[in-house]
């Protein structure tokens, strides 16, 4: 006697996508080109309200100008990137989160930002610019700590120099000036 085995049912196909998702349906990105916006906003306003006197090109108010307008553009290009292409929705069925955040980077970033606010007076700009650059690509994953101290450092400098030399403008020397 031969067995025979039942034919295989394919699974069922998921129901179609009646196509009744609302318009932020995979354009929850838009939330920051909306942030980038209101930022570069925030500054091309203060950069036309900052009193600025009689002052030589190209003065306070070119570098807040740029920044500003830059991040106007970059705005506009990511929201129109996320209108043309929506990011599609997984399903999430049986998850309770599509996604996770992770506060150790996090961490990272805004220790870093805080230690460079409360240091720069008694470090000055280069060490607590290289701190702030160093704890950034820390909390972005980088695990070449030496590698990033050195970059850090000539990143700071350059900073330093530019600000310095071009723009005639003075940052605080700290340590490495004699001062403290």
């Amino acid at each position: 006697m031969t067995r025979e085995e039942p034919a295989a049912t394919p699974d069922p196909a998921p129901p179609p996508s009646s196509g009744q998702h609302g318009f932020w349906h995979g354009r929850s990105a838009l939330l920051m080109p909306g942030l980038l916006a209101a930022f570069s906003l925030f500054l091309l306003i203060g950069a036309v309200l900052m009193p600025a006197g009689d002052t030589d090109f190209p003065g306070p108010r070119f570098v807040p100008v740029i920044l500003g307008g830059v991040g106007l553009l970059l705005a506009v290009l990511l929201a129109l990137g996320v209108l043309r292409t929506p990011e599609p929705v997984a399903e999430t069925s049986g998850r309770r989160h599509r996604t996770h955040s992770d506060f150790a980077s996090l961490g990272w970033v805004a220790g870093g930002f805080l230690a460079f606010a409360l240091l720069m007076p008694w470090l000055g700009w280069i060490l607590a610019g290289a701190l702030l650059f160093w704890c950034t690509a820390h909390g972005f994953g980088s695990r070449r700590p030496l590698f990033d101290i050195l970059i850090a450092l000539f990143l700071s400098s350059v900073v330093y120099l530019i600000f310095g030399t071009g723009l005639g403008l003075i940052l605080p020397s700290g340590i490495l000036g004699g001062g403290f």
